[in-house]
């Protein structure tokens, strides 16, 4: 691995192209951390979760502050919002029906509070931002690069600022309370990944990195350093590194914490009684499907 911090070896017309053997989303690195187990589950195993209210609301707004940069800066307003949040809702269940079973048939109440609920988090957007005076570079973004010469690392970014000199501002819209120590250190996590690609594919380390909690209209930011980031890069392929050693031994444990509570798995972890499938076949998954596309609905990521 090296340190130079400023060369795009992907574009640089001499240099030999990767060779890469796997990829790792910032969610999936996050799972592995959290728990083994619920790695594997996700990524190995793939799973089925049956999306929840929170984590469905969460897709909702994201989709909303994402159209919202598509209307002229003047009509940027709160009520412009809040007009965008039954179309969005009506295009998320179209796309992905699933959506659609969060709800009792015939159940009218349950559907028009989770609109007012989405409705009322964009409040909380207008109240840290004015997005009428914003002009976003890049929204939902898929953005990538390549470490350790065979690790593609790549994530979606909510928003990328970048001011007139070139700065760069990463921004995730976080659709729950501000956060408690641990899913405080699972969001920065994430963004120091978006953070270390945008470093290794531009050579611009961004300025600040920002997270923006609709709930209690709260800001939190970061700014991270060169140094910083070459030792976050050491530690996601050290990460990378700890999954193919228990994928080789299949050997993935569980971690209990009191993220327990949320997760779908509970009925096949060990720490709870259960048992997990058995491992799948060598061979039966492509290690280059982890971050090809973004998930359906948000989880770990919101």
């Amino acid at each position: 691995m090296t340190a130079e911090p400023v060369i795009d070896r992907q574009d640089s017309p001499t240099a030999a192209p990767p060779t890469v053997r796997a990829s790792l989303s910032p969610s999936r690195a996050a799972d592995f951390k959290t728990c083994p187990l619920l790695y594997r589950f996700r990524s190995i195993d793939r799973l089925p979760e049956r999306p929840t209210v929170e984590q469905a609301r969460g897709t909702l707004v994201h989709a909303v502050l994402e159209r919202l940069f598509d209307l002229p800066a003047a009509a940027r307003t709160p009520r412009s919002a809040g007009d965008l949040v039954a179309p969005q809702w009506d295009r998320l269940v179209t796309e992905q029906p699933e959506l659609a079973t969060l709800f009792a048939e015939g159940d009218a109440t349950g559907p028009a509070e989770f609109l007012r609920s989405a409705a009322a988090l964009l409040e909380g957007y207008f109240a840290v931002e004015d997005p009428r005076r914003l002009e976003p570079a890049e929204r939902e973004a898929l953005i990538s690069a390549v470490v350790d010469e065979e690790l593609l690392i790549r994530g979606y970014l909510d928003r990328l600022d970048v001011a007139p000199d070139g700065a760069l501002r990463v921004v995730d819209y976080k659709t729950g309370g501000a956060p408690r120590e641990a899913f405080e250190a699972r969001a920065l996590f994430q963004l120091k990944f978006y953070a270390l690609v945008l470093w290794r594919t531009r050579g611009v380390v961004p300025r600040v990195l920002r997270l923006l909690y609709l709930k209690d209209a709260e800001v939190c930011d970061y700014a991270p350093d060169a140094e910083e980031l070459l030792r976050f890069e050491r530690t996601v392929v050290a990460l990378w590194q700890a999954i193919e050693q228990a994928t080789e031994r299949q050997d993935f444990r569980p971690r209990p914490s009191r993220l327990c509570d949320w997760c779908a798995h509970q009925a096949l972890c060990p720490s709870f009684g259960g048992t997990p499938p058995p491992f799948p076949a060598a061979g039966a998954g492509d290690p280059l499907t982890d971050a090809r596309s973004r998930p359906a609905v948000p989880g770990a990521d919101e």
